[in-house]
């Protein structure tokens, strides 16, 4: 809510909270839709100031309440600012064969860094874009050098680590800008042909890669960042530490970003729906990377209200260290819920 001077009433807002004359009576309940005897009732009661209702007081979940924040505000400007930038720089790099600017590079990722009050919300931040079909490919790879630098950091990675995996993500991608857009946007499943054409992404940024003055593991991680530390991935079926770890990490933040970035045609997966595939999956990355990056991700949950599929409230109280997608909670009455123990239930939103 804010406080407003009763000459800024417009028809259609709502009064925030109940309003009293001097006599201490009610003469406005708090949802009142102001119109013009509302205002002239203030007027006659010499009331100057009232309370009215803002986006934020509507929202219902956590993230709603995320995307009318003030600090969401300030990144979203700062990102949709600088993501033109890069765009131009990745388009004529690719199209134009313009020469290499990474100080550029790495200017944008702090200019859009640097806007979160807190760099734990990035996740949050970024959950609520939702980049247009002509940005798609470009908006994942910026996406992705912003989680970079944060997971990096859950990671313990050193500053020079850092900035080498930022770079990584800024590039991994660059093959998908060969592609057509239809391709990537496809809703349906993919035949087996469009998905023998997706895969070529990975040797094309690589060749695209070759011909810039970058670090080996740049390349490696647009080459490598679909294999699977199983075997199971390509182009080339590698497995555990044949995977050059910058391929590792990037695997991690591209399957991150991939699941929790909203399309225009399905919603993004909650961060405990992402947790447990991950954690269903784990066997196809770097566990002892991919660990450290759960545990932030479900821990930052604790505290927050979540919808259950059995359509009650609880709060997240206790994060289970072996099923970290599967929390412990506790339901507005009272009762405790091991949801590791409880197949039948699981979390549809969060409050």
């Amino acid at each position: 809510m804010k406080d407003i001077a009763r000459m800024a009433l417009e028809p259609g807002m709502e009064i925030g909270a109940d309003i009293y004359n001097y006599k201490n009576e009610l003469i406005i309940p708090a949802g009142t839709k102001v119109d013009a005897n509302v205002i002239n009732k203030l007027a006659r009661h010499s009331i100057m100031c009232v309370s009215v209702k803002e986006n934020i007081d509507y929202a219902v979940t956590y993230f709603e309440k995320i995307r009318f924040s003030n600090g969401f505000a300030a990144f979203q400007k700062a990102y949709l600012n600088a993501l033109p930038d890069y765009k131009t720089m990745m388009h004529q790099l690719v199209f134009e064969k313009a020469p290499l600017e990474m100080d550029k590079l790495m200017q944008i990722y702090q200019i859009i860094y640097s806007s979160l009050e807190r760099h734990e919300l990035l996740l949050d931040y970024l959950y609520n874009m939702l980049p247009t079909e002509d940005d798609l490919t470009y908006a994942h790879c910026l996406n992705s050098a912003l989680i970079a630098g944060l997971f990096a950091s859950w990671m313990s990675l050193t500053p020079e680590e850092t900035n080498l995996l930022i770079q990584c993500a800024f590039f991994y991608d660059i093959g998908k800008l060969k592609l057509p857009n239809e391709l990537i946007w496809k809703t349906d499943k993919l035949t087996d042909l469009e998905f023998e054409k997706i895969k070529t992404h990975t040797i094309t940024g690589f060749q695209l890669l070759q011909e810039l003055n970058v670090d080996s593991h740049i390349l490696k991680a647009a080459l490598m960042h679909h294999e699977r530390y199983d075997g199971t991935g390509y182009p080339s079926r590698l497995h555990d530490t044949q995977i050059d770890i910058y391929a590792r990490y990037i695997s991690i933040i591209d399957a991150y970003e991939a699941m929790t970035s909203a399309r225009t045609y399905r919603q993004s997966k909650t961060p405990f729906e992402v947790v447990e595939i991950f954690e269903k999956d784990a066997f196809k990355y770097d566990i002892e990377l991919l660990q450290p990056v759960l545990s932030r991700i479900a821990n930052h949950m604790v505290g927050l209200n979540v919808r259950l599929s059995n359509d009650q409230i609880a709060e997240v109280i206790l994060i289970n260290q072996n099923k970290m997608g599967r929390p412990v909670v506790r339901t507005t009455s009272g009762t405790i819920i091991h949801l590791a123990h409880r197949k039948d239930i699981s979390i549809v939103s969060i409050y």
